[in-house]
């Protein structure tokens, strides 16, 4: 783990006497040295170029959802998060949503697990909304596969980003909307978010979230 490197302190200077003494001089000098030695060090540090980037610390928040994820057919859905994988200086809000602590632009991305128990193609779109209102030109289409056969779903793996500006406190959101929906009542064979959890055998391997996403720092706003 990176230790954060600590500003130097100011130092406190003497108090000088109404006459030139070698002995003061001297150890303002000293008190000067030492300063700017750890003055040096600090900035040294901040630009090498093999290590100076891990001193630096920027807001972000990483997340993912272990469930699977239903919505209603043709019915915007926040897409969940129950999982806090990393996080500085945002606070998850579950259901679904985060909030940054700075004004920013920020780039998201997501990955989201899709699934579709229909016998014909469907589509599903998501989209970006800030405290409540969608963010213009944040769409993407996805279309999923129909089944491979009865009891056997197709599944894709939808990716995508954005970059924005956002307000401090602002409440961020991952929407999503299908024209066909899976309903595990009936149930009624459509589109929903796939989870698995860690798998042992035939082979091992992690947990499938239903949902991964991250919102990193880019740069302050002018």
């Amino acid at each position: 783990m990176t230790q954060p490197l600590s500003p130097p302190a100011v130092p406190s200077f003497p108090n000088g006497g109404n006459a030139y003494e070698q002995t003061y001089q001297n150890e303002l000098n000293n008190i000067h040295r030492l300063y700017l030695d750890r003055l040096n060090f600090v900035v040294s540090q901040l630009v090498s170029p093999n290590s100076g980037g891990r001193f630096l610390f920027f807001p972000h928040i990483a997340a993912s959802d272990s469930t699977d994820q239903y919505a209603t057919t043709n019915t915007p859905t926040v897409v969940k998060w129950n999982t806090l994988d990393a996080g500085l200086g945002f606070t998850l809000n579950p259901p679904g949503s985060a909030t940054p602590a700075q004004t920013g632009i920020y780039k998201i991305t997501f990955s989201i697990q899709l699934a579709n128990t229909d016998n014909a193609i469907h589509n599903a779109v998501f989209w970006l909304r800030i405290d409540g209102v969608d963010l213009a030109n944040s769409a993407t289409y996805f279309s999923i596969p129909a089944r491979k056969g009865a009891g056997n779903p197709s599944y894709i793996c939808a990716y995508s980003e954005a970059t924005f500006s956002i307000n401090a406190l602002s409440v961020v959101e991952l929407m999503w909307a299908t024209e066909q929906a899976y309903n595990p009542v009936g149930p009624v064979n459509g589109v929903y978010l796939f989870a698995e959890p860690t798998q042992t055998s035939p082979y091992a391997r992690p947990a499938i979230p239903s949902a991964i996403g991250s919102i990193t720092f880019v740069s302050g706003v002018v």
